[in-house]
């Protein structure tokens, strides 16, 4: 975004409403952020993005006059962060990582708490009140405790609660960070209603997807800016061309890729392998020939543009050198139980707390080193149900095993069995890194030579070696989720839980974890994650989707997308996407419109009827654009597949009218 559109179009230059000039914060000998300048203006969307502890969270909260900086100037609507915080505060709204809800309050007692503290008058209170219910639909809930939210809808009241007092800038540390797609595309519909309202907004975001909705976008790294423009702009800075490969054995093609001269980097993408080529001159005739030389099995190479994701890895992912798993080390030489290739059986499976029914007759099987994904919004019913496979929560009815046990009476057989790791790394922070290790081990049962191999090999896998006796408090979000990973695995089982284990994580860090989870199933070790990042629903062999506590989808991914998924998918590339949803969703051959990436994904019945009546749309307004049916991503396919539902329950409740 120029300043002269952050006007409206005007041709006099906007002045910013966030002003940071060689800001500086320093922790001891650790400079958190080191002379970092930016600017963002009314009415813009500025996206800070960088790796675990690069700076971003020291950044915003310094902006909010929360810390003060050791160095340089910053301004919020025109007034110093040192020596004018108190008006600072009464134009800035500011939300940090941490919910700050009161959760025995309802939603109406945070958000009439607020407006207190704010100091808000009681006259216009409620219209305003009225208006951030509406526009956050959060209206439905007005009388239910904060507590008893889903993430989504704490997230959606928390940001109700900063915006009770119309600020001109909202600084926002990770918003999204462990909320669902659905809830992702409700609170970005609602931050591009404020950016039309002319607020500043700077948000920090593990997300690169999101980071492609911004007008702009700074990348961080230990402190400082190390590029800041469009996305477009930022994606200029890749060097070499982006292939990707389809094939059936995507995963077997990773290892020998890598070894090649020409190739810089190769990640996997579920049944897709990227590989970035380190010169320009590469081309598709060059990745066949190395295919075809190798003997590798695949069906398709194509070229593909560069998305931010890939711009981030490339930029700060060349210096890392983080040890790995210990790839050579065997299969656990007891497997569990004795149901031979299935780990995990479930059949009508149901818990209820009091008359809410949490999870509602669900079943399936996992085979033995599968990586089996458990997809749903919040609230679904995810963590309900592995918390009854570890044996932590009693079913209501049905039955199932965990390794050949049975989860209603050998609970704690399984709980030995097991690995699990939580949403919330379940780690002692005043502990330091080895003293982590040490407890966990002694959980375990582990004990003097062996105790201390598994430990060598535990700061190994996390990359800590270096860092053994630091606390564990002063861990980065990357660095704390490979320790947490080596402490639930120490034992070696042959099944892991994880429950949402990359929430809030960096992409660098997060296509790491899944090069061990990869070398953990290779090694015939069962692995069973939910996730809310749809990307790595694709790295899953196998996927179920629960909703509503309901089991409503299952299958590869390929099979989701292709099989069961039947709606058709528009990739649509146009100028400010985010003004075109509504009108495009007025359209009666379009089911759907929400942003993806830098552009729009559009949902219809018939691809060429809706591809057809977009034209007309933009013709009449003349708008260009670009359009082409794609496969569906696993977002696409996730929302999609729950729309269904709610249309069919929709009906069903309508036939039951009188």
């Amino acid at each position: 975004m120029t300043r002269q559109q952050a006007q409206g179009g005007s041709d006099t230059p906007a002045t910013p409403a966030i002003v940071a000039e060689g800001l500086t914060k320093r922790f001891g000998e650790l400079t958190a952020v080191d002379g970092l300048s930016l600017s963002v203006y009314p009415g813009e969307i500025f996206g800070l993005v960088g790796p675990d502890g690069a700076g971003k969270s020291t950044t915003l909260r310094m902006l909010a006059t929360i810390m003060d900086p050791d160095g340089g100037i910053a301004r919020i609507a025109g007034f110093d962060i040192k020596t004018e915080a108190a008006a600072v505060k009464d134009h800035l709204a500011y939300m940090s990582q941490r919910f700050g809800l009161y959760q025995d309050l309802t939603v109406a007692e945070n958000i009439d708490f607020y407006a207190d503290l704010y100091g808000m008058g009681r006259k216009g209170r409620r219209e305003r009140v009225g208006e951030l219910l509406d526009f956050s639909h959060m209206r439905p809930f007005i009388h239910r405790q904060a507590g008893k939210l889903s993430g989504g809808m704490k997230q959606k009241l928390q940001l109700v609660c900063a915006l009770i007092h119309t600020p001109q800038v909202l600084l926002l540390d990770e918003p999204t960070n462990g909320v669902d797609p659905v809830s992702r595309r409700d609170f970005w519909r609602i931050l591009h209603r404020l950016r039309a309202e002319r607020v500043a907004i700077l948000v920090s975001t593990a997300y690169l997807d999101e980071a492609e909705r911004c007008d702009r976008v700074g990348l961080i790294d230990h402190g400082r800016l190390l590029a800041t423009g469009t996305p477009d702009e930022i994606k200029r800075l890749m060097t070499g061309r982006i292939f990707a490969i389809r094939s059936a054995r995507a995963r077997q093609l990773v290892d020998p890729l890598r070894r090649e001269p020409v190739v810089k980097s190769v990640n996997l993408f579920g049944a897709a392998v990227h590989v970035v080529t380190a010169g320009d001159a590469t081309s598709e005739e060059n990745i066949h020939d190395i295919l075809a030389g190798k003997s590798l099995e695949y069906e398709e190479v194509r070229e593909i543009q560069p998305s931010l994701e890939d711009i981030f890895v490339s930029l700060l992912g060349s210096g890392d050198t983080t040890g790995a798993a210990d790839q050579d080390r065997p299969v656990p030489s007891q497997p569990l139980g004795t149901n031979g290739e299935i780990a995990v059986e479930v059949a009508h499976l149901t818990r209820r707390f009091g008359s809410f029914t949490a999870v509602d007759d669900i079943g399936f099987q996992v085979r033995r080193g599968e990586i089996f994904g458990f997809l749903g919004p919040n609230g679904a019913g995810k963590s309900t149900t592995i918390r009854m496979l570890c044996g932590l929560l009693g079913p209501t009815s049905g039955r199932g095993t965990v390794g050949g046990f049975d989860i209603m009476t050998r609970a704690e057989d399984i709980k030995r069995h097991i690995g699990y790791m939580s949403q919330k790394f379940s780690l002692y922070e005043d502990l330091t890194v080895t003293e982590n290790i040490n407890f966990y081990g002694g959980i375990y049962g582990l004990a003097g030579s062996r105790l201390a191999d598994r430990r060598e090999w535990a700061l190994t896998m996390a990359g800590l070696t270096e860092h053994r006796t630091s606390p564990t408090a002063i861990l980065s979000g990357g660095w704390k989720q490979r320790l947490a990973l080596a402490c639930a695995i120490l034992h070696e089982p042959p099944i892991i839980f994880l429950d949402e284990p990359t929430s809030g994580v960096d992409p660098l860090s997060r296509r790491k974890f899944w090069d061990l989870i990869y070398s953990m199933a290779d090694r015939g070790i069962t692995v069973f994650v939910t996730t809310h990042y749809m990307e790595e629903a694709e790295y899953c062999d196998r996927i179920a989707l629960i909703y509503g506590g309901r089991m409503i989808a299952a299958g590869s991914p390929l099979e989701l997308k292709t099989e069961v998924m039947q709606d058709k998918i528009i990739d649509l590339r146009c100028p400010e996407p985010q003004t075109l949803i509504e009108p495009l969703k007025e359209l009666p051959e379009i089911r759907d419109a929400a942003l993806f990436g830098a552009g729009l994904h559009l949902v219809a019945a018939d691809a060429e009827l809706g591809m057809a009546a977009v034209r007309r749309l933009f013709a009449d307004r003349g708008i260009a654009a670009a359009m082409e049916t794609v496969m569906p991503s696993m977002e696409d396919v996730f929302i999609s597949l729950i729309e269904a539902v709610d249309r069919q329950q929709g009906e069903e409740s309508g036939k039951v009218q009188p």
